[in-house]
């Protein structure tokens, strides 16, 4: 498939070029730094940011929502959104 932007500089004000599903985790971090989090189903969302030496907490988050935050960990106590999607 011809991608006519493949030779641009990816940057984090690009639009996402992959994406994973997150299981969140008291302890692992993701695979990869998101540039956002896609929240399917609603709720609070636990993270630590990339840059961050402690956990955030996104209060109510709506479903389908796009979080623009670079997580580097999604915590699974406090979050009860579900159906988490990281875009990098």
């Amino acid at each position: 498939m011809n991608d006519k932007y493949a030779r641009t500089t990816q940057s984090v004000m690009a639009p996402a070029g992959s994406s994973f599903n997150i299981a969140p985790d008291d302890s692992a971090s993701l695979p990869m730094i998101s540039k956002a989090l896609y929240v399917g189903t609603g709720g609070d969302l636990v993270v630590q940011l990339v840059h961050d030496d402690s956990d955030r907490v996104f209060k109510n988050i709506a479903s389908g929502a796009i979080l623009d935050v670079r997580a580097s960990h999604v915590r699974a106590s406090g979050t009860t959104a579900a159906d988490i999607i990281g875009l990098a």
